[in-house]
């Protein structure tokens, strides 16, 4: 297992485009970390509105139902807590009202690291090749135009805006100071070069994802069994791949 950063300040902030997204992308690690003295917490920035294939589901009754999801799976992983920007999914715009957003949490929270979407078009993915297909492992997928929004703002909010007392100055005047960030780890990147060896956790991961029951529920074990074959590597074991980026204090 790669090691988390040594630090004394053990909080971790995961910023995600959609209820679920999160698990996907560090639910493992959120999950892991936790176990490791880490306070884990989550933000996410759209409503998860569109979310659904069922013709009688409606957004309005898609959106808290998602976002009790987001939180039953938290609970699942040991996260903290949840914050929701309420973004309208699928049309998310890079606007200053949601760069405050992402800005006012890292404010608040304080985290050592931040984990986000990467902004590559090809969100890249680690599957275990095999006799039938070897090249599994390189294959990727559109990235959601959400997600590479997500990614942009957090890593325009991350450095340097959260850093600078002049941008969203009515932050200090609620009490919430500058901050910067030490470590960025941006999953689905092309450069990822940092892996975490999640093999203790993958259960308490599958678990948190199948608790978005309008997602994945009528899938039952044949999603779980999907996902672990998939997400297998060659060893026999289960990896989350970052992008880690150090930032100069």
């Amino acid at each position: 297992m790669t090691q988390p950063p040594d630090t004394d300040n053990k909080v971790g902030l995961v910023i995600a485009a959609h209820p679920d997204d999160a698990d996907f992308g560090a639910g493992g690690t959120s999950a892991l970390w936790t176990t490791l003295g880490w306070q884990m917490h989550y933000l996410v920035v759209t409503n998860g509105a569109k979310g659904s294939a069922d013709p009688e589901m409606t957004s309005e009754r898609l959106i808290p139902m998602r976002e009790q999801e987001q939180r039953n799976a938290a609970d699942e992983l040991g996260v903290v807590s949840c914050t929701f920007l309420h973004g309208m999914d699928g049309e998310l715009e890079y606007t200053r009202d949601y760069l405050g957003g992402i800005v006012k949490t890292i404010r608040r929270l304080q985290p050592h690291a931040v984990f986000t979407h990467s902004t590559d078009y090809i969100h890249r993915r680690s599957f275990a090749g095999d006799d039938e297909d070897p090249l599994a492992e390189w294959r990727g997928f559109i990235n959601h135009r959400d997600h590479r929004c997500t990614g942009q703002m957090t890593l325009d909010a991350v450095y340097p805006t959260a850093r600078d007392r002049l941008n969203f100055p009515e932050h200090l005047d609620e009490g919430l100071e500058c901050h910067k960030v030490a470590e960025l780890f941006i999953w689905g990147s092309a450069n990822a070069n940092f892996e975490i060896d999640i093999t203790d956790v993958i259960q308490t991961k599958i678990r948190a994802l199948t608790r978005h029951v309008s997602q994945f529920g009528d899938r039952g074990e044949d999603f779980i069994a999907n996902v672990e074959k998939r997400w297998s590597s060659a060893d026999g074991r289960f990896y989350e791949n970052f992008e880690r980026v150090s930032l100069p204090i």
